[in-house]
């Protein structure tokens, strides 16, 4: 029976599992707690790279002393080999007697089998406690195994009247130091980042996380440029050897035009065209396949509205300036348009937190309960 002692237990699991984020794709972030009478003797999480797993993290620092033990576990353990034994096969082998999951893994190797095969052994399994938060943490590596594409968290800098730059395209900085420091945490905990050429060109990024010990896998850094317009000078390009850059391109580039960004390191997506640029849901597909799981769009607003357009978005992460441009400024996101207001996409606001003078406000897709705020 579940017990105010497993809820504590498993919160702490989910804690561990969120630390994987942006770093074990595509494998899941899974987090496990091993307690025994009373008191914690191992605890684990996926590593980068998504090896170890969660359970063999926790079950190498409780040693011998897992034996009888409980094991709280944010995603039913695996039960297939690959580059490692099954995880239910060595919370068997070391004596774990009860296992608390959270939710089950839609992976078809396992969905059901890593519980099946624990109950066989002799283990009392339950299942469900903390789900809802398991499965919103998990959201997109659920979704590139369900749909074949990965979750897509849109973010936006912009003034209250959601302008991103003046005119002149003066737009450093709309928000504050804090505000640009929370983004960086957002893109440490998502596997990829996505631009389209426009932002390239204007913008120049580096597209990486700036903060100390955050993202220890490279982000995937994935340019939208059906025109092959992106500079062959730009900084993506330049530090492709060391951080992945992908550039998503129309089929069908002349390899003579493709060759200068393979030679410098560049991965080329060849995407199928559509207007006004690329097809999105098959650049994302292409994504999924490369085990993106999380991937976060940082620009410009026609992309944002391609991809609204395409019912693509699930989340949205809007940093937001106390400020107003007015109506000559820049948009966040260029013309859909709509050709009724009960067409209008809409979201779900999530939570909303002060950053110094600026505000976050997470949003999810309103008709889906159990998405997890950007930040998560």
């Amino acid at each position: 029976m579940t017990c105010e002692a497993d809820r504590q237990h498993m919160q702490a699991a989910l804690a561990l599992a969120r630390r994987g984020l942006g770093n074990t794709w595509p494998n899941p972030a899974v987090g496990c707690v091993l307690v025994k009478d009373g008191q914690v003797i191992g605890r684990g999480w996926t590593q980068p790279g998504g090896r170890p797993h969660a359970e063999t993290e926790a079950l190498a620092r409780a040693g011998a002393q897992a034996r009888g033990a409980t094991a709280y576990v944010t995603l039913e353990p695996c039960s297939h080999w690959g580059r490692t034994p099954p995880c239910c096969e060595a919370l068997i082998k070391a004596g774990i007697t009860r296992v608390v999951v959270a939710t089950g893994d839609p992976d078809a190797r396992v969905d059901g089998r890593g519980l099946a095969r624990l109950r066989e052994a002799g283990l009392t399994v339950e299942l469900g406690l903390g789900g809802v938060e398991a499965r919103q943490l998990n959201a997109g590596f659920a979704r590139r195994i369900t749909a074949g594409r990965p979750v897509v968290t849109l973010k936006l800098a912009s003034t209250l009247d959601g302008r991103i730059a003046t005119a002149s395209g003066e737009s450093q900085w709309i928000t504050g130091p804090e505000a640009r420091r929370a983004a960086h945490a957002i893109r440490a905990r998502h596997d990829a980042i996505l631009v389209g050429s426009g932002t390239v060109l204007a913008d120049d990024p580096d597209l990486t996380c700036r903060l100390p010990g955050m993202a220890k896998v490279p982000i995937a850094r994935v340019v939208a440029d059906a025109r092959l317009r992106t500079p062959l000078a730009a900084r993506l390009v330049a530090t492709a050897r060391v951080s992945p850059t992908w550039i998503a391109t129309r089929t069908g580039q002349r390899p003579a035009a493709l060759a200068p960004y393979l030679d410098a390191g560049v991965e080329i997506l060849p995407i199928p065209r559509a207007r006004p640029g690329l097809d999105l849901s098959a650049l994302l597909a292409a994504l999924a396949q490369r085990g993106i799981t999380r991937v976060m769009v940082e620009g410009g607003a026609g992309l944002a509205a391609a991809l609204i357009r395409d019912d693509l978005v699930d989340r949205i992460a809007w940093f937001h300036a106390p400020g107003v441009i007015g109506g000559d400024g820049l948009p966040a996101i260029q013309p859909l348009p709509l050709p009724t207001l009960s067409a209008m996409p809409r979201y779900r606001r999530f939570g909303s937190r002060p950053l110094g003078p600026d505000w976050l406000t997470d949003l999810v897709r309103e008709e889906d309960p159990e998405e997890c705020s950007p930040g998560s």
